[in-house]
């Protein structure tokens, strides 16, 4: 009787325990599976950009990020302005050949190039706009060197746009447009989460955000945009989709609200987390012609470059290659 007694508690106490051991073994894999989430988040994505295009010179970009930038540069029609082209994260300076194209065509000298840790720019980790913003500064400082005395605008495409918000010193620029940059990287990164995994994808931002001071050194709190967009010091238009789930139409109004006068929103209809110009097209160059026109020059030149511009009188057709359609991503 007595040994009998001692199974049966035997195999209680090995009823309790291997439901403990299925969620103890759980939890290890999930954890496990989350720090390799992060890491591979973070890693950098290097690409060969192909030849450079014709009528453009490449040039290279010392950073305080650490990084040789490589990038391209076209000169315009002297006294037009300059723009910077910051390209969004794991992405490269390609993604934005098609803007550089439109603006080179009205005139204006631009620059495009790839972060650091993208594309060909060296870098051991994407750090989501913490040394990217470095990147921004060098590639400002840059253009106004090859155009001295010159308007200067920046856009910048999620990554691009956090880049030029966030920094220890200002931009430097006369004028932003921002395209679908997230306020905060917490709420970046639970959006994504919960598109990807559904509902239960939320309890594990925690978990990736605790990894930001293990693999990068920082913390989320160094990755709030929101808290940062009034020091951009120029006017800025924002711009971002209705159907963005990745930086949702209410995190851009909120964006938005931080930002100070004088400012513009744009929120195009049906649009997600896509390339924005090639969603909207020729509105789209409208938009940001005219937006320059009251920001960087006068009015009567900026009727000017769009005049010459809808009549393709502006310069010769820049040849771009053929880039593959951009599909909505996690950017």
């Amino acid at each position: 009787m007595g040994r009998l007694k001692i199974i049966v508690i035997a195999a209680m106490t090995s009823n309790v325990r291997r439901p403990a051991i299925l969620l103890s073994g759980g939890l290890l894999t999930l954890a496990a599976g989350t720090l390799l989430v992060g890491r591979l988040l973070a890693a950098s994505v290097p690409s060969s950009v192909g030849p450079t295009p014709p009528g453009f010179e490449e040039v290279h970009i010392q950073s305080g990020s650490g990084s040789m930038l490589a990038g391209w540069f076209r000169p315009g029609q002297r006294g037009r302005g300059v723009i910077v082209l910051m390209h969004s994260v794991r992405e490269s300076r390609l993604t934005m050949l098609d803007r550089a194209g439109f603006l080179s065509r009205a005139g204006y000298s631009v620059l495009l190039f790839d972060f650091q840790a993208h594309g060909e720019s060296p870098g051991k980790h994407l750090t989501f706009g913490w040394l990217e913003s470095r990147d921004a500064r060098a590639t400002v400082r840059y253009a106004r060197s090859r155009c001295p005395g010159e308007a200067l605008g920046v856009i910048g495409s999620s990554l691009g746009g956090a880049s030029a918000i966030l920094g220890e010193e200002p931009l430097g620029a006369d004028a932003v447009i921002l395209e679908a940059v997230y306020p905060d990287v917490e709420d970046a990164v639970r959006n994504r989460l919960r598109i990807y995994l559904g509902p239960m994808g939320s309890p594990l931002a925690p978990l990736l955000l605790l990894q930001f001071r293990l693999w990068l050194g920082i913390s989320p709190q160094d990755l709030r945009p929101v808290d940062h967009i009034q020091d951009l010091g120029a006017p800025v238009l924002v711009i971002a989709g209705t159907k963005d789930r990745h930086t949702t139409p209410a995190e851009t109004r909120r964006l938005f609200a931080a930002a100070k006068e004088p400012k513009e929103l744009w929120l195009i209809e049906g649009a997600a987390h896509v390339d924005l110009y090639r969603f909207a097209g020729r509105e789209y160059e409208e938009r940001v012609l005219g937006f320059w026109g009251r920001t960087l020059r006068s009015a009567e030149d900026v009727a000017d470059v769009q005049l010459e511009f809808r009549e393709g009188q502006g310069r010769d057709p820049v040849a771009l290659p053929e880039l593959p359609d951009v599909a909505e991503a996690a950017r």
